[in-house]
């Protein structure tokens, strides 16, 4: 085997480059490799709905992938999606579902049928369902309405009105609605205007404000969650409370035979232990002034000093002839 040093360094240069070069691409498109992103599925759509690229695919409310392409194909969308840990039959089902009050979308998948679903085989359109989105209809309608001419509407209706004012009473009831109706829209035209003039504001908002609302979702998901966890613990402890009286309260009448003449003993030695605590704080009450008196004989050192009081009769002689004197 050749020695590293005996190499020649302009091979060794550009295999290091190519090897840097592989990993730095590697790096860039790691999760776009299979067995990163999981196996990709197609779905065929009559709209996007609003479906982006990186929304989230939930099977069950469970996130289990991501879109991963939305793309026009002929007459329908062609719906590209990962997904990872989770299992695609063959008779699946795929929708677009509303995932935040401000528009975000999700993909859903109801996984359906015996076999796996085959990445080149697609959920057709017969299996898939776009949303209603309510905020692209509120916005189109205000634009719809405000290019509507609202006086040249009116004439129009007073117009046809006057041509059948000779036509029967039926028909002209009807066409005198219809000019009513044409003189209370021009009044209210204004009124109308700024109504979705406000609505399509109050739209734009809300999408702008889009990552805050779902964050404040988010959290409030995550307080509710935290608040559930907190209630079934409690709820845990209580069952446990009750579970041990009622363990206690068996144990009680299971033995209560045993355990009245038990405690009856233990209150007998436990009313001789306080006799002989009374006894022990006497004796050392009595014994303290014994203590101090010794101690003063032998205060002297090595000499025991001792007052011997009534040894000699009192008058006996020349010695003690005043008696015990205190």
């Amino acid at each position: 085997m050749t020695s590293f040093q005996k190499r020649d360094p302009l091979k060794i240069g550009v295999a290091g480059l190519l090897t840097l070069a592989l990993a730095f691409v590697l790096a860039m498109n790691f999760e776009s490799l299979p067995f990163v992103r999981g196996k990709t599925y197609v779905a065929h759509f009559s709209e996007a709905a609003g479906l982006t690229t990186d929304n989230v695919v939930r099977v069950a409310g469970v996130e289990v992938g991501t879109v991963t392409d939305v793309e026009l194909e002929g007459d329908h969308v062609k719906v590209s999606f990962a997904v990872s840990d989770a299992w695609v039959g063959n008779r699946s089902h795929a929708a677009i579902k509303l995932g935040t009050l401000m528009g975000q979308k999700y993909l859903a998948l109801d996984p359906r049928g015996s076999k796996e679903l085959p990445s080149s085989e697609p959920i057709p359109l017969q299996r898939t369902m776009s949303p209603y989105d309510v905020i692209e209809a509120f916005s189109g309608l205000s634009k719809t309405v405000g290019k509507i001419d609202t006086d040249q509407l009116a004439k129009s209706f007073r117009t046809l009105s006057q041509t059948f004012s000779d036509t029967p009473e039926e028909v002209r009831g009807a066409l005198e609605g219809l000019s009513a109706l044409s003189k209370t829209i021009a009044k209210r035209d204004q009124q109308l205007k700024e109504l979705l003039n406000r609505t399509s504001e109050l739209a734009g908002t809300l999408a702008d404000r889009n990552a805050e609302i779902e964050k404040l979702l988010a959290d409030g998901n995550r307080l509710l969650e935290e608040l559930r966890v907190r209630r079934d613990a409690i709820s845990s402890l209580l069952d446990g409370t009750r579970e041990l009286s009622r363990q206690l309260t068996g144990l009680v009448d299971d033995n209560a035979a045993q355990i009245e003449p038990a405690l009856t003993q233990l209150d007998k030695v436990t009313a001789m232990l306080q006799r002989n605590q009374d006894n022990l704080s006497r004796s050392i009450e009595k014994m303290a002034p014994f203590t101090r008196l010794f101690s003063n004989v032998l205060g002297n050192g090595r000499w025991f000093d001792v007052y011997i009081c009534g040894l000699l009769p009192p008058a006996a002689g020349p010695i003690n002839r005043e008696g015990c004197l205190p």
